[in-house]
């Protein structure tokens, strides 16, 4: 039981140095800790379930962040399109 504990610590401080973002080390950490509960549920094989699960959140942490980069350029080409229109309701200058 021991060696397990020594690993899960093991692949979680690697799950928190491989992304230099905080933001894939939560999604490794809030990942290892769902997998590994997981894992101990489906048949005592929480080291298992921590790994899968901090591969699975980092990849879901990578694929938000995407989305939110995306999002926000399109905002800003948006922006920046309807700033060289005239405001609704104003007429436009002669």
């Amino acid at each position: 039981m021991r060696i397990k504990f020594v690993i899960s610590i093991v692949l979680t401080i690697i799950c928190l140095g491989a992304g230099p973002r905080v933001a894939s080390a939560k999604g490794c950490v809030k990942g290892a800790v769902v997998g590994g509960v997981a894992g101990h549920v489906a048949g005592h094989h929480a080291v298992v379930g921590a790994a899968a699960g901090c591969v699975i959140g980092h990849h879901r942490a990578k694929m938000k962040d995407k989305a939110t980069r995306q999002q926000a350029a399109q905002q800003q080409a948006a922006q920046q399109q309807g700033s060289h229109e005239p405001a609704p309701n104003q007429p436009a200058p002669h």
